[in-house]
């Protein structure tokens, strides 16, 4: 029983919820254009299921493509701010400066340098992706144990044997939690960025701008079922990023190993 708890205990929570969804849409006669049942949900959903996949699709490129270059540049640059005290203490507080500028304001510059689009979806979604790779992956370079550092030394162990051998393994977790976090942000950051710089292509646009587009046509099963499918792209894309988590550490670091 205590190994299928894992999925059964969920499964039956979300069964609850659902009888709680119709129980309080009855009891509080709330119309279908305010709060639809999640049948007309779905029904909606396999309605308007060739939109959406389209939208989907559309939203989960830009959302691959902006964690990608997030997770690239950032450990490329969080290696570079370790191997320097001096360019961490110059370069850290303008990355500080940018995460802190709200996306809204920035979402027009891409626009107008990037065009409306794909471009700036991804641009948009690099941004809010790339601080969380950044700040952990340093904090894993810059916590590399003393006392093998000072071994690698004796052992004459030259800058890209310290790097390759010791500073990467060690900041490993670190930068896998950073991915993590970015993962849970990329389908929100590439949904934000079809709200703000979304285009259509073939008459169809990203889940964000479907959003917008069924909520002005007022069907709202239909937004209903966006906010499903944006879940599900959330759980594929944060599942994805698990597995690779898991696939690099299991063998042998203890956050991974499991305990006999």
């Amino acid at each position: 029983m205590k190994r299928h708890a894992s999925w059964l205990l969920p499964v039956l929570t979300g069964l609850l919820l659902i009888g709680l969804w119709y129980a309080l849409k009855a009891a509080l006669h709330i119309p279908s254009y305010v709060l639809p049942t999640p049948g007309e949900v779905f029904a909606a959903t396999w309605k308007e299921r060739s939109t959406l996949l389209a939208s989907a699709m559309l939203t989960g490129r830009g959302a691959v493509l902006g964690f990608i270059s997030a997770v690239g540049v950032g450990f490329a640059l969080s290696m570079v701010l370790s191997l320097s005290l001096r360019l961490k203490q110059s370069f850290y507080p303008f990355i500080l400066i940018l995460q802190m500028t709200p996306v809204v304001i920035l979402a027009p510059i891409f626009v107008l340098w990037l065009g409306q689009g794909l471009p700036s979806i991804v641009a948009i979604t690099f941004m809010i992706c790339f601080f969380p790779v950044v700040a952990n992956t340093t904090m894993g370079f810059l916590s590399v144990d003393r006392n093998l550092r000072e071994l690698f030394l004796v052992c004459n162990a030259t800058r890209g044997q310290e790097i390759r051998y010791l500073r990467v393994p060690g900041a490993m977790p670190y930068f896998l939690t950073g991915m993590k976090i970015a993962g849970t942000l990329a389908p929100i950051g590439a949904i934000t960025g079809d709200f703000l710089a979304g285009g259509t292509e073939n008459g169809v646009g990203g889940i964000g701008y479907m959003t917008i587009s069924y909520f002005s046509q007022l069907k709202i099963p239909a937004l209903f079922a966006t906010g499903l499918v944006a879940c599900l792209m959330g759980f594929l894309f944060v599942g994805g990023v698990s597995w690779l988590h898991w696939r690099l550490l299991h063998h042998w670091h203890d956050s991974m190993v499991r305990k006999e």
